[in-house]
């Protein structure tokens, strides 16, 4: 999966053509870059600004403002700034917004400036998350940031309560699925409803399908979900429905379950694991979290997704990229790895040993390599907004015995390919 480690000595060399790649400006300039709110605040903020010290301090005359921002009011002041003519220079998002971003001018193609850079820097990086970012061979809208892949989150007391044997994880779906009814036999539940949140049907879709059989044809405009795949699927929805605590992947009441022991798996991110961490030191909580089991042993569910760096276009545009690769070269994405003990998409960075042995990065690297992709391809065209209602509808609809799993399937794919034939 990952681009081999690069010597010490070809890195400093690459970090030294990153700063020539660019052309500061003669005059004074100032670079206003949006991050992500959590990325704004205590320690993340701190390492943030010293990212920005330490390439402002090479750069003179160049300084940057840092503001945070909640997802949805980046996408909407970026469109916003499009419209306007005040983009941020900088900024971050998902990969699932990327092509309305570019439908509104505020992304730059960056495929030239990318290509003047050496090898030494271009290798570094995940293949499958610069080509999420490459919509056709003559574009490169985005540099791949930080990224997850989901994982299982055990609750270890449960588990124990209910006579399971924790020592090792589950090596596939049959026998998740006979630990999940050993938890409700014991009086707990097993999981969360996964049928509320479009991530949550993706993670157990993918324990059946994979990324050839989810998301997008946009050529023909028809989803590449298969009949059998979701009929697969949509018949686990229909068998977890005695098992599951009717709370969402996302409620803060599944994480109070899991923290306050009803609750034995918690399919997320590892964006969690904080929360937990802190549980554990505080309460007691035992829990650990390992890969998401599939159909087959060595088969692995759950998606993948990146936040991507954007540059927009406009006079600052050099200096901008300037700054985006140096905040995705391997030196920060290093350090930024290990304070947050998130995975990203700098493949170097991820196999430096100081950051490979955090146990939550290797979960997430192993998590990422045989995960499905969220909504991929990305930047090709904007995923309607039916899309994602579409499938979470009838995936709690069959749950609820509305449609049987092959009723469900088959009216989910048709309303899907109508949704974006439109």
């Amino acid at each position: 999966m990952f681009s081999k480690l690069r010597s010490g000595v070809a890195a400093v060399a690459a970090l030294a053509a990153i700063g020539a790649a660019g052309k500061a400006a003669a005059e004074d300039v100032t670079l206003e870059y949006w991050v992500y709110s959590d990325f704004a605040q205590g320690d993340a903020l701190a390492l943030q600004q010293e990212f920005i010290k330490e390439f402002t301090d090479k750069h003179p005359g160049v300084k940057i403002n840092i503001t945070g921002k909640g997802d949805d009011d980046l996408t909407a002041g970026e469109v916003a700034g499009a419209a306007s003519g005040n983009l941020p220079d900088v900024f971050m998002n998902g990969l699932s917004v990327g092509a309305q971003l570019v439908e509104v001018g505020a992304m730059a193609n960056l495929y030239d400036k990318w290509m003047a850079m050496p090898e030494e820097f271009r290798s570094q990086f995940d293949a499958d998350a610069i080509k999420n970012c490459m919509p056709a061979p003559d574009k490169l809208y985005c540099l791949p940031y930080t990224g997850f892949g989901s994982l299982l989150f055990r609750n270890l007391t449960v588990l124990e309560k209910a006579g399971i044997d924790t020592s090792k994880p589950p090596a596939s779906w049959a026998e998740w699925f006979e630990q999940m009814k050993k938890v409700k036999d014991a009086g707990m539940y097993a999981i969360p409803d996964e049928t509320l949140v479009f991530n949550s049907v993706g993670e157990i879709y993918a324990t059946t399908g994979g990324n050839d059989s989810w998301g997008f044809d946009w050529a023909s405009r028809t989803t590449r979900i298969t009949p059998d795949a979701m009929t697969k699927v949509l018949q686990k929805f229909v068998d977890l429905v005695p098992l599951n605590s009717s709370t969402s992947r996302n409620d803060q009441a599944t994480k109070d379950l899991f923290i306050s022991n009803p609750l034995a798996f918690h399919t997320v991110g590892p964006w969690v694991n904080p929360t937990y961490e802190e549980a554990a030191k505080a309460s007691g909580l035992k829990y650990d979290f390992v890969l998401i089991p599939g159909d087959e042993p060595g088969k692995t569910g759950g998606v993948r997704d990146y936040e991507m760096i954007g540059v927009a276009p406009g006079a600052h545009q050099d200096v901008a990229f300037e700054f985006a690769a140096f905040l995705t070269d391997k030196a920060q994405m290093a350090r930024w790895a290990k304070l947050l003990a998130r995975y990203n998409a700098n493949a170097a960075a991820m196999a430096d040993p100081e950051v490979s042995a955090l146990p939550l990065i290797k979960a997430s690297v192993d998590a990422a390599h045989g995960a499905m992709d969220v909504a991929a391809p990305y930047f090709v065209d904007s995923v309607p907004n039916c899309y994602k209602s579409i499938v979470t509808d009838y995936a709690a609809a069959t749950a609820d015995g509305k449609y049987t799993p092959e009723e469900g399937a088959k009216e989910m794919i048709a309303e899907l390919n109508d949704c974006l034939a439109k």
